[in-house]
C-alpha cells in the first residue's frame, strides 16, 4: 500500500546542535560507548524473548514523565538499525514529541496529519536520516485527541502496513499514567517495554503502570532500568526486566 518513498534530510539531524532540543543519540555519536554496548545487549534480549517469532513492532512507555523512554526508544531504534535492520521510529507522544527536534525536522508533516487527513500521503511523513536504515516519523501537529486518533482504525491499518515494508518500528508513546494513548496503543502492538529510572520512577507508579497494561491484556515483553551507575555491579534488571543501559560516574556528572 505505501511506497516508503522517504522524504531525505540532511546529512547533519545527529548534530550536536539539534540534541540540544531533543535527546542524547549516544549510539548514532559513539557507538562503541559502553553505554551504546548496554543498547546492544537489550537489542539482543528483545530479539531472543520470542523464540517463536521476531518482532515487527514494539512500543516504549513509562509510568511518569522524564524516565527517558524517549531516549532509549531512538537509540535503540539505532541500534537496531546498526544491525542491518530497516527500521522506523514513530513519535507517537503528540503531546510532547521529541522527533522533530532530535532529528532537526523543521514544521514536520507527521503521524497526526495521516490520522486526520484521509488524502495524505503517508510517504510525506517518513524521513530518512543520516543512519543507514533508519527511517523517523515525527508526531506532527499537536491534535486535540490523541487518544482517539489513536484509537482508530486508520491507525490499524498503518500499523500493519508500515510492519508488512519495514524490519522492525518503534513507537514512543506517551507515559501511562499521565493519559491513555500508551494504554490505548500497546493493544495493537506485539509487544510493550516499560521504562523506569534510577532515583526517579516509584514503585508504586510502576506497578499502577504494570496494572493498566494488564488491564488491557498488553503483551509487556520487558522493562528497561535507564541511568544505571555502570560501576554499580552487573546491573539491575527489573521486574520484567531484560537489560539496561547506564553512566559512569563522570557522564552523570556531565549530563
Amino acid at each position: 500500500m505505501f511506497g516508503l518513498k522517504s522524504k531525505k534530510k540532511k546529512k547533519n539531524e545527529l548534530s550536536m546542535d539539534s540534541m540540544q532540543n531533543g535527546v542524547e543519540m549516544i549510539s548514532a555519536a559513539d557507538p562503541s560507548s559502553v553505554i551504546s554496548e548496554q543498547f546492544k545487549t537489550v537489542r539482543t534480549n528483545i530479539q531472543f524473548s520470542n523464540a517463536d517469532k521476531r518482532y515487527r513492532n514494539i512500543l516504549l512507555t513509562s509510568s511518569m514523565a522524564s524516565e527517558g523512554k524517549s531516549t532509549i526508544a531512538a537509540n535503540l531504534a539505532v541500534t537496531f538499525a546498526n544491525q542491518g535492520l530497516k527500521t522506523l521510529l514513530v513519535d507517537a507522544d503528540m503531546r510532547r514529541p521529541t522527533i522533530n527536534a532530535t532529528f532537526s525536522i523543521a514544521n514536520p508533516k507527521g503521524l497526526t496529519n495521516y490520522l486526520t487527513d484521509r488524502d495524505f500521503d503517508v510517504n510525506q511523513a517518513i524521513y530518512e536520516t543520516s543512519v543507514d536504515n533508519l527511517f523517523v516519523m515525527p508526531s506532527g501537529p499537536v491534535p486535540p485527541n490523541p487518544a482517539e486518533l489513536l484509537n482508530s482504525k486508520r491507525m490499524d491499518l498503518l500499523i500493519k502496513a508500515l510492519s508488512e515494508q519495514l524490519d522492525l518500528v518503534i513507537y514512543d508513546a506517551p507515559p501511562l499514567l499521565s493519559v491513555t494513548d500508551a494504554q490505548v496503543l500497546s493493544t495493537k502492538v506485539e509487544g510493550t517495554i516499560l521504562v523506569t529510572r534510577q532515583n526517579t520512577t516509584e514503585k508504586e507508579a510502576v506497578k499502577h503502570a504494570v496494572d493498566l497494561l494488564k488491564h488491557v491484556n498488553a503483551n509487556i515483553i520487558g522493562s528497561i532500568y535507564n541511568d544505571v551507575h555502570s560501576e554499580g555491579g552487573s546491573g539491575y534488571y527489573g521486574y520484567y526486566g531484560y537489560g539496561y543501559y547506564g553512566k559512569s560516574d563522570k557522564e552523570q556528572k556531565n549530563s
